[in-house]
């Protein structure tokens, strides 16, 4: 028989390491998590031993079963054979001995092996809580056979010329390793922040009585499982495949190692996109990512992840465009949002490296910490106006407290300026950020959460002020104290409404500024910088199972996120922090996400009014979209400030998006997309003009994180 050893090495590696012992050496493997046997298997010729010495009796009658069944072949004993055979078999609960895994270098072997087993009586199955369970264990068989005297003699001289020699063992011979049974989904590590597969577990995260907090993302596996059993999701998605091959590609991570409380899993990740844009002149688009995550937990407490991506892309035009438009300082043609500055590749293409990570510390069940390089979002919505995942990655370090009916987050991030005028010496600016939101489950049906967050920069080298840090102090009045005023300072209020266990309300409401005085005159001042989200989620719409249809509205005043100073605005690297589009706009989102199997759907229509500078040589004003302008220069006006003020520019997207799961271990999708935009403004400028897109693209990606393309 020919063994492709290559595709069974992991297993080999598993098996050599806590089996390479004595010949015949017995142990067990019990595959039923955070369990022990109550008793092993019993042979008829055990059933008077006692508790302490049955183990072994079971163990000394399996050996000897085999060296007086098993036969070698003439042809192997005239060659002197001399070899292994490893093994895993099974004792069910009728008590019957199976063989799961055997591997030998001759075939001839193998079928032996099989044979034996297959002879074996009858016995007593193991107990677990004094009901009849299955057990497995791994055996060796050493060829030529030897009995268990034989085994005893050789196993004394060997520990006789151990100590005479004084050789040492090392530490590796002792390493265990477990069968993997995915341990990260009772971990504390964060599940990749994606819609389309939040919306898989987004039903029983918010069903009625449930004491969970929804807003605050990335969830931890910990915090989803206690809702939604996602090993039993998982083990129902595998598809059955014999091949390593095959398992593999389809059920599991390419390396998957669990020892004596630890486990981490290696994987490559993929985003391989090929699509057309009908407006534009270039033949193709395409996205071509190839990236490594590593994973992983020390213990149950400390968690870690990390993902190195290396990237190059061309999209269609007016994302190109909008990309080219937030470029850095220092010569870099784009930055590439949500994900960061992009270097030229080759003809009309970019370049844009990633990386992310993530340390989780969880000292009790009410408390962890996190420290990253990532993003957060805050919102049971589509889009989120107090923080979005749409701005580049950031370092950051998050507090997260569990309580009663409260959860409470901390978060401290470093952020950038990249604009050419804070760049100095071809170093970009840095701010820093403290926000905490607070939220608190009232009853069965209602949440509410409060935001506070306040931005400041490094004048007169203030650094990161440790003024901040308190985790329960209120951030405006330190930011008075701390400060001429120099930093902004953001409120914010969210809200979740549990109609049924099918239909959910949510909200936000962000306060950037607010005049009351104003408010009574109602002249509609620019001083009023606010927004609101209304939303609604309706799950397993029309009795149609794993359906989700969401609708969301949302609204932000002029000059909104922006400041005085424009460094301290609510933005990173060129990207707004709160909603992708800035200010001075108001937008109704419809989706639909519904999925069957490894089979998904989604559709997304957004309708919107933004109202953009001209930015003309006749008109410079400013409306107050543009969140990187000076609010107190060239102001269009005090008064009478609306939503759609200035280049009033209607906008139609269709985003339909299909597809088959390939692999739930790393959400590897293959799937089909196409996109439709209509944008229309009052006038047409040098960059805001009107325009019809379709795009269309296939792809194969993993499902790691949101790419938003609805500009």
């Amino acid at each position: 028989m020919k063994i492709n050893i290559s595709t069974r090495f992991v297993s080999f590696l598993v098996l050599f390491n806590i089996f390479s012992g004595l010949a015949q050496e017995i142990t067990t493997n019990r595959t039923i998590p955070n369990n022990a046997m109550e008793r092993s298997p019993i042979f008829s010729e055990c059933k008077d031993a006692d508790r302490t010495t049955l183990t072994n009796c079971f163990y000394n009658e399996v050996e000897d079963f085999v060296f007086e069944n098993f036969i070698v072949s003439e042809r192997l004993l005239k060659n002197n054979f001399q070899g292994n055979i490893k093994l895993l078999f099974e004792v069910d609960a009728s008590g019957s001995f199976k063989t799961i895994y055997i591997d030998a270098i001759e075939d001839e072997l193998i079928q032996e092996t099989k044979r034996v087993f297959d002879a074996f009586p009858k016995v007593q199955p193991s107990t677990y809580n004094g009901k009849p369970t299955y057990s497995k264990f791994t055996m060796t068989i050493s060829i030529p056979l030897k009995s268990r005297g034989m085994v005893s003699k050789e196993t004394l001289a060997k520990a006789t010329i151990l100590y005479d020699t004084t050789k040492k063992l090392t530490e590796l011979d002792s390493i265990i390793y477990k069968k993997y049974d995915n341990p990260e989904f009772q971990s504390h590590l964060n599940i990749p922040f994606s819609h389309s597969y939040y919306a898989q577990f987004d039903r029983s995260l918010n069903q009625m009585g449930n004491n969970n907090h929804t807003a605050s993302k990335p969830y931890t596996y910990a915090e989803v499982s206690q809702y939604y059993d996602l090993k039993a999701v998982n083990d129902n998605l595998k598809i059955k495949a014999s091949s390593w091959w095959k398992k593999k590609l389809l059920n599991e991570n390419m390396v998957e190692i669990k020892g004596d409380d630890y486990w981490f899993t290696l994987n490559p990740i993929f985003d391989l996109q090929l699509g057309k844009d009908s407006r534009s002149d270039i033949s193709y688009t395409y996205i071509n990512t190839r990236g490594i995550n590593f994973r992983g937990g020390l213990g149950t407490k400390l968690n870690f992840t990390t993902t190195v991506f290396e990237s190059q892309g061309r999209f269609a035009d007016y994302y190109n465009r909008y990309a080219e438009s937030i470029r850095p300082a220092g010569g870099n043609p784009a930055i590439i949002p949500g994900i960061g500055i992009a270097k030229e590749f080759k003809t009309n293409s970019y370049d844009f490296p990633l990386a992310e990570a993530n340390l989780t510390f969880a000292p009790s069940k009410h408390i962890d910490l996190q420290l990253g390089y990532g993003r957060n979002f805050i919102g049971d919505g589509y889009r989120s106006l107090l923080a979005s995942d749409g701005a580049s990655p950031y370092p950051y370090f998050k507090l997260n407290t569990n309580f009663w009916k409260i959860k409470y987050t901390n978060t401290y991030t470093w952020l950038k300026d990249v604009r050419p005028e804070v760049t100095l010496e071809r170093t970009y600016a840095t701010k820093f950020m403290a926000h905490h939101y607070l939220s608190w489950n009232i009853s069965n049906r209602l949440n509410l959460g409060l935001f506070e967050s306040v931005i400041w920069n490094n004048t007169n080298d203030r650094g990161f002020d440790a003024s901040f840090v308190n985790p329960i102090i209120f951030y405006r009045a330190v930011e008075f104290a701390s400060s001429a005023r120099t930093g902004n300072a953001i409120l914010g209020l969210t809200y979740k409404y549990k109609w049924s266990n099918q239909i959910n309300f949510y909200g936000q409401f962000i306060l950037d500024e607010f005049s009351l005085q104003d408010v009574k005159e109602g002249d509609n001042s620019w001083k009023n910088k606010y927004g609101y989200q209304l939303g609604v989620k309706y799950y397993n719409a029309f009795k149609v199972e794993n359906l989700l249809l969401q609708l969301e509205y949302n609204h932000v005043r002029p000059y909104t996120y922006s400041h005085s100073t424009p460094i301290t605005n609510y933005a990173h690297n060129n990207q707004s922090l709160g909603h992708q589009w800035g200010a001075n706009f108001s937008e109704l989102i419809a989706i639909a996400r519904y999925h069957k199997g490894r089979y998904f759907a989604d559709a997304k229509i957004t309708m919107g009014t933004r109202g953009f500078d001209f930015d003309t040589t006749e008109n410079s004003l400013n409306y107050g979209g543009n969140i990187y302008k000076d609010y107190d220069e060239k102001r269009a006006s005090d008064s009478g400030v609306k939503v759609g003020q200035g280049n009033k520019t209607t906008i139609f997207i269709a985003d339909f998006q299909g597809g088959y799961l390939v692999n739930p271990a790393t959400n590897l999708k293959l799937y089909a997309s196409l996109i439709y935009r209509s944008f229309d403004p009052m006038k047409n400028t040098a960059t805001t003009f009107k325009e019809s897109t379709n795009w269309f693209s296939i792809g194969l990606r993993a499902d790691i994180f949101n790419w938003y393309f609805d500009y």
